[in-house]
């Protein structure tokens, strides 16, 4: 697993997102979450970016997500920038867990 951290001057830690192979074309981001007083500065979009760099640099051709209905704002963040319902949810301590994919054509744009 890859982490990611964007830091400010200070050293505080203003965002984090994670990422791993879950097999050998298929990545998986999880801990994505940038703190209130940074969102909307662009850190969500350069940690996604260090991300999904990572996963490409393994062969990655399809990297998944998960994220619950609540977070409105992050599914709007996800879909703007490639990724799709698949249709696939679970369950998540009685909340449904929807899984969003993007595929390797949107990997390279």
């Amino acid at each position: 697993m890859s982490v990611f951290v964007a830091e400010i001057s200070s050293g505080q830690t203003v965002g984090t997102v994670a990422c791993s192979l879950l097999s050998p074309a298929e990545g998986h981001l999880r801990g994505m979450a940038v703190l209130p007083n940074w969102q909307g500065r662009g850190i969500a979009k350069q940690l996604l970016d260090c991300a999904e760099t990572e996963l490409r640099r393994t062969g990655c051709e399809r990297i998944t997500l998960d994220t619950t209905e609540p977070l409105i704002q992050a599914t709007r963040f996800y879909e703007r920038n490639g990724f799709l319902r698949t249709g696939k949810i679970s369950d998540f301590f009685g909340m449904p867990l929807i899984e969003y994919a993007k595929e390797s054509a949107a990997l390279l744009g």
